[in-house]
């Protein structure tokens, strides 16, 4: 069965796959088979050396994804009082459009971090690998950037499939703080595979999503010299 997609161009795609937070739809079941239809795009991105050493595992045991949840919610207080998480969330740079975006992504956080467990399905991306392990540290940032660059590029496919599917994703990093725990729960070889986000999916609350605030790209652009 092949899924109804919605009307985007490729470049409305790519601008309007938003962390949808607020917005994820808890009462709409998502069939597996739409997940396995966007993980079918997923699997056709890029691989250092085209290894293709990911795995994906999908949570919708409620069991499961309430335990996943309440280690997400816990961290999520910790996290919120850590320098870096004060450093980004409450950051003032001058500019108010700025200041405006990143208040609404903690609000829409913040919501996430309670109703994690509600999410039909969680999706943890992993790779082959430790990423902390002798081998990929003694390779520096170009061995930890390539473990990094051969999953992340499937994981963002399988979120901009999921967009033009009607639903919605948002990457997660907190559970990570638990990595090994999540681990067990879930029966991943904690030993042989790194697990990179933590992404709530589920069908949104209306399909039309604009373009984020950013900055203007001259000051984040170069071009031959810094």
């Amino acid at each position: 069965m092949t899924h109804p997609q919605l009307a985007l161009s490729n470049d409305e795609l790519l601008s309007t796959t938003r962390a949808v937070r607020k917005r994820l739809d808890f009462d709409r079941p998502v069939p597996m088979d739409v997940l396995e239809e966007c993980m079918n795009i997923a699997v056709q991105a890029p691989t250092g050396s085209n290894a293709q050493g990911w795995q994906f595992m999908f949570v919708t045991d409620q069991a499961k994804k309430d335990r996943i949840a309440e280690i997400y919610a816990q961290v999520w207080e910790i996290y919120k009082t850590m320098p870096v998480a004060i450093h980004h969330l409450h950051k003032d740079s001058g500019d108010q459009s700025l200041v405006s975006s990143q208040e609404r992504s903690t609000s829409s956080a913040e919501y996430l971090a309670a109703n994690m467990a509600k999410a039909p399905a969680l999706l943890i991306p992993c790779i082959a690998g430790r990423i902390e392990s002798p081998e990929i540290a003694g390779g520096g940032n170009f061995a930890q950037a390539a473990t990094y660059g051969s999953i992340i590029p499937a994981a963002w496919s399988f979120m901009i499939a999921a967009r033009a599917r009607g639903l919605g994703t948002a990457w997660t990093t907190l559970h990570l703080m638990h990595e090994e725990e999540i681990a067990n729960l879930l029966g991943i070889p904690y030993a042989d595979y790194t697990q990179v986000a933590l992404i709530p999916i589920a069908y949104t609350k209306g399909t039309e999503f604009k373009p984020a605030y950013r900055p203007p790209l001259n000051t984040v652009m170069h071009v031959d010299q810094w």
